[in-house]
């Protein structure tokens, strides 16, 4: 760490233990104190890109799925590609400070309380001589002195979901943010929006601000302040804020630079990690495929059983001696029907949707060791100019020093989310697998129970009928 670094560090330290380490104040405090705060919003907007298709919705797994131009926001559900982002955007946006990677990192000290609520509901189809799109109402409540209000009502689109994303990871390229639900049109609701579909997206986006809400240095982000808070006019206005195109083009060149160049050695934690996310990857992306083709057979068996009963009630009315035991036949596949339609709607809307979501997660992780590596090939670039002696050497000692600070920043940021992160992970799928092997007893129990039933009636009735024929 250089000189710089290390004496920031030191008077970082000494006015946490002056205010008792009492956790993460938000960044407006840290603001208005004249320090630095962990992640500071950059002005330049996020050039993120929507990402792929979800599969949540019993409509979207039959359907047949095209590509949908970027213009189009009428019917996205899943934004897959976490690596659309200019990915060298949090360069002027990371912070180097001791303090901000203190205030970063420190989520242990969090206090439980929650205090920030947020509902997406009331989606509403626009349409226009251009684009047809959804807008969903987003209400707030808060208890946070740094909003002017306890309560706001806004009306946000898909494409204004993707800007928020793109800041974050601007703000913060080592936080894990939370993934955005894919973008794809289905065939057969260009003219009219799915309930189903539009059900499923607005859970989806209701669910990333949740957990934007929910994490201990995101919630405090300027940017999904200002997205929570301010009107339509009000957030095209911030929007248009920051550098202009060739800043961050020329941003995006030396990204790609870095990342061709890539990194000498990465720390082991970090190996050890970006081995985890590749298994990861691989697993949970195998699990996803299995699930959706279970699902998809489970409603085609439930597709043909539905057919199936009503012909039992058909024969029975040219079988004399067999109406009984038809209409009860019918009646079991009927209740059958019922308990497997229960149990493919828990499917998709409990198993389906977190599997997927993971999925998602494991390539934001990838976007996110990206983005530390390239900062950490920034400054072995730096080293290495050093060493050779191709620039100003105290100048290069100085750029070193900051960088230093960064990658140790970026370092912690990623570490201390990672853990949160995984606990959340472990918790949110055995949660998913416990709540479908009870609904699979459940099911089970149900539709053998019914046939047990049925063969009961049926034996009783036999038993009857032998002691009638008896003389």
């Amino acid at each position: 760490m250089g000189t710089l670094g290390r004496a920031g560090l030191a008077a970082a330290a000494g006015r946490a233990r002056t205010l008792g380490m009492e956790g993460e104040r938000p960044a407006s405090q840290a603001l208005s104190s004249g320090l630095p705060a962990g992640g500071a919003d950059g002005d330049s907007p996020g050039d993120g890109a929507p990402l792929p298709g979800s599969s949540g919705s019993s409509t979207l797994l039959q359907a047949e799925v095209l590509d949908l131009d970027e213009d189009e926001d009428d019917l996205e559900v899943f934004s897959k590609d976490a690596s659309l982002m200019d990915m060298n955007s949090f360069s002027p946006m990371m912070p180097t400070s001791p303090l901000s990677m203190i205030n970063q990192v420190k989520f242990e000290d969090e206090p439980d309380l929650k205090d920030l609520f947020i509902t997406v509901d009331e989606p509403e189809s626009h349409v226009t001589t251009v684009e047809t799109f959804i807008t969903y109402r987003i209400v707030t409540k808060t208890s946070r002195g740094e909003f002017d209000s306890s309560e706001f009502e806004v009306r946000r689109r898909y494409q204004d979901f993707l800007w928020l994303k793109g800041k974050l990871e601007e703000a913060h390229p080592t936080l894990i943010i939370p993934p955005l639900p894919e973008k794809f049109i289905v065939k057969g609701m260009v003219e009219r929006f799915n309930d189903d579909f539009i059900e499923t997206r607005r859970k989806a986006l209701q669910k990333f601000l949740n957990r934007i809400a929910d994490h201990p240095t995101l919630t405090f982000n300027e940017d999904f302040k200002v997205f929570l808070t301010a009107q339509t006019w009000e957030l095209s206005s911030h929007k248009k804020q920051g550098p202009g195109l060739l800043s961050r083009m020329g941003q995006t060149v030396r990204a790609v630079a870095l990342s061709m160049r890539g990194v000498k050695s990465r720390p082991e934690e970090f190996m050890e990690m970006n081995n985890f996310i590749e298994m990861f990857s691989q697993k949970i992306n195998l699990i996803d495929k299995i699930s959706q083709r279970i699902y998809k057979e489970e409603r085609e068996y439930f597709d043909e059983m539905k057919e199936y009963g009503p012909v039992h009630i058909l024969w029975s009315a040219t079988e004399e001696d067999l109406v009984d035991t038809l209409k009860g036949v019918a009646s079991c596949i009927d209740r059958c029907c019922k308990a497997t339609e229960k149990r493919m709607s828990g499917l998709s809307e409990a198993l389906l949707p977190v599997v997927h979501e993971y999925v998602l997660y494991s390539e934001m992780l990838m976007g996110v060791m990206k983005r530390r590596d390239q900062i950490q090939a920034e400054l072995d670039s730096k080293v290495e100019a050093l060493t050779s002696k191709k620039a100003d050497t105290d100048l290069l000692t100085e750029e070193i020093g900051k960088l230093e600070d960064k990658v140790e920043c970026a370092n912690n940021a990623l570490k201390a989310d990672w853990e949160r992160w995984k606990q959340n992970m472990e918790n949110d799928i055995k949660s998913a697998f416990t709540d479908m092997a009870e609904e699979n007893i459940h099911y089970y129990e149900q539709c053998l129970a019914t046939w047990e039933s049925f063969l009961t009636s049926q034996t009783d009735l036999h038993l009857e009928e032998a002691s009638e024929d008896k003389p």
